[in-house]
């Protein structure tokens, strides 16, 4: 009984010897992570302030590229077109109406004659008879039509008569500067008769004549459509220019 009870004392004291060992080892194997000294606020702190100076201090190229912007911002372009004094536009001159005279290529006809004859302009006073009786030409009665106060039926009359009397002294007009060219051929060139003297002399005053009646016939008409105090009016509104 004794003997097992040694052999018992013997085997625990072994099995507690052991255990203890075994325990030594598993902690000289695998020591304890400290986790505080892994992730230490220090280790934080450094890699922020090293991100800080990242950005605090930007790359040299970027810092290049800046200066280079501000150069140009710097150095605005110059409006040369301020420096130079506005140019004054020359002041517009008055429109002259300026009459064309042709040179007249019949040596009877003056260049005033020819181009009077050609326009079919008034001469020797053709409508004297007819203003001085109080018939007036219509072109007068259409110059003073506010004076006088032409209605519209007045002037579209009016206007028509005007017409038909210039149109009838242009076409007179040119007949007599072939007439005077013909007789200025015959005389020159020395083949003149009796006859064609008479001829052409009564055709001369036949076209005048043409014209002296389309001009009394011009007063007499403007006379009818007039009333005696518009023709009071255009009296007066003559003298007072």
């Amino acid at each position: 009984m004794l003997r097992h009870l040694f052999v018992f004392v013997i085997f625990s004291l072994f099995l507690t010897s052991a255990f203890a060992q075994t325990q030594t080892d598993s902690v000289n194997s695998h020591p304890t992570v400290d986790t505080v000294v892994k992730h230490s606020p220090t280790d934080s702190a450094v890699k922020n302030s090293k991100i800080n100076t990242k950005v605090k201090h930007p790359h040299a190229g970027r810092i290049s590229k800046q200066s280079t912007v501000d150069s140009v911002i710097k150095h605005p372009l110059v409006d040369s077109s301020a420096k130079q004094p506005p140019v004054k536009k020359a002041a517009k001159l008055p429109a002259v109406n300026t009459v064309v005279i042709k040179h007249s290529p019949i040596k009877t006809l003056s260049d005033e004659r020819y181009n009077i004859l050609l326009n079919g302009s008034d001469f020797d006073d053709m409508a004297l008879v007819g203003a001085m009786n109080h018939y007036p030409l219509p072109d007068e009665a259409l110059k003073y039509k506010v004076q006088i106060g032409l209605n519209p039926g007045q002037i579209t009359k009016l206007k028509d008569i005007a017409e038909e009397l210039h149109r009838k002294k242009v076409e007179m007009g040119q007949n007599i500067i072939k007439n005077e060219k013909m007789l200025d051929s015959l005389f020159h060139s020395k083949r003149v008769i009796d006859g064609t003297i008479i001829f052409y002399s009564n055709r001369y005053g036949l076209y005048l004549g043409e014209i002296r009646n389309a001009v009394l016939q011009a007063c007499y008409k403007t006379e009818n459509i007039l009333s005696d105090d518009q023709i009071k009016r255009l009296e007066a509104a003559r003298k007072g220019h």
